[in-house]
């Protein structure tokens, strides 16, 4: 694997890290700016739904730019957001640098996964995936809690230079490493793209994305009140819990990179019953300590291994619009991110206890099964019209 491949992916740790470490500093954002709890958690909705609608908008926008270029622009306002983030005094502003960094981490993923998967031969875009998504689990194993340490120490300001800082080295790395140009000469009107977006196959796997990371999303949200309240450890393991959850994670992306390209139905169908069979055997067994840690590693792998495969599949089902198709990808998998602990909150809120969202996930999972099976019968009917 190219060595730019390992720079892309320390810019998309610092975009992960940005990502998921307001989980932690809420509170003392609240505090600071002088607005509710609430009000100041919408700062991660805001950044869900920056990046779910940015997706497709901003990838579509950049496909004619060069790759490189494109790149380094969306680093540098992703930066540039966290250093006026860190500097304001107003949540609405705040709430402003949210979105207009979702916007910039969504193009930047958008164009890094079509920049990956060409550096690499064209049966290898599963391996690429895995290895540009790494930052992501890596965000979570390490990234999440260093921001909640610094946080804690310095306040949530330190956090945001953090992000700011860590983004300094991508950039450079990024100038330097990464191919200039947009591989393939010139891409093809925008229409012909659009058009090649409505095959079943990638419209399938786009849902089964959004269903698969909301049924992790929906979990990982609630896993704190989930191993306080029901498996009964204290507030301090909640930390080595996230943590662990990334580290499955980050297990999970190197695995299924091996075998995403050469073999993805047995990847895809068998860690779909897995993880079913896991967030079943989560829901009921969350009671006791050493089965919830072993799930939560389990899970982590089996989410992030199942879902990387989706992104490189997705990127194999529209190849005639490369870009387009990895902002999609990217929407798809943040609509899930949003739905999920919007779900699950709904299902603690209504009164049926912290593991109810496990069992969401179980249901999300399961829906996916039917919109697989829906897609396989579409691929056998095209192949015999044909």
């Amino acid at each position: 694997m190219p060595f730019a491949l390992l720079l892309l992916g320390l810019a998309v740790f610092a975009q992960g890290t940005s990502e998921f470490m307001l989980s932690g500093l809420v509170p003392d954002i609240a505090r600071d700016l002088g607005v509710s709890v609430p009000a100041a958690g919408a700062l991660t909705s805001a950044f869900a739904a920056g990046m779910a609608v940015g997706a497709p908008l901003v990838a579509g926008l950049a496909r004619r730019w060069p790759r490189r270029g494109a790149l380094l622009a969306f680093l540098v306002v992703f930066l540039a957001v966290h250093v006026a983030g860190a500097l304001t005094g107003s949540f609405e502003v705040l709430l402003v640098t949210r979105v207009v960094g979702a916007f910039a981490n969504a193009g930047f993923l958008a164009v890094a996964l079509v920049a990956a998967v060409g550096m690499v031969p064209p049966d290898a875009k599963g391996r690429a995936t895995s290895m540009l998504l790494g930052g992501v689990t890596l965000a979570c194993v390490a990234g999440v809690p260093a921001g909640a340490v610094l946080g804690e120490l310095w306040g949530w300001r330190a956090a945001f230079w953090a992000v700011a800082l860590v983004s300094l080295p991508a950039l450079v790395a990024v100038a330097r490493s990464v191919p200039g140009g947009a591989a393939g000469g010139a891409p093809p009107a925008l229409r012909g793209e659009l058009r090649s977006l409505r095959s079943p196959r990638l419209v399938g796997t786009l849902l089964l994305g959004a269903l698969v990371n909301g049924a992790t999303f929906c979990t990982f949200t609630y896993l704190a009140p989930l191993v306080t309240e029901e498996t009964g450890l204290g507030d301090g393991w909640v930390p080595g819990v996230l943590a662990l959850f990334g580290a499955g994670s980050f297990a999970g992306v190197t695995v299924a990179g091996r075998y995403a390209d050469r073999r993805p139905v047995p990847v895809l169908a068998g860690g779909g019953v897995a993880l079913c069979a896991g967030w079943c055997l989560l829901a009921l067994g969350a009671g006791h300590p050493a089965v919830t840690l072993a799930l939560v590693f389990v899970q982590g792998a089996l989410s992030f291994g199942v879902g990387s495969t989706l992104i490189s599949q997705a990127l194999y089902a529209a190849p005639q619009a490369p870009t387009l198709a990895g902002g999609f990808a990217t929407a798809a998998f943040n609509v899930g991110a949003a739905l999920g602990p919007w779900t699950g909150g709904a299902a603690i809120g209504a009164g049926f206890g912290y593991r109810s969202p496990v069992w969401v996930s179980v249901t999300l999972i399961v829906l996916a099964g039917g919109v697989a099976g829906w897609v396989r019968r579409e691929r056998e009917g095209a192949s015999v019209r044909h």
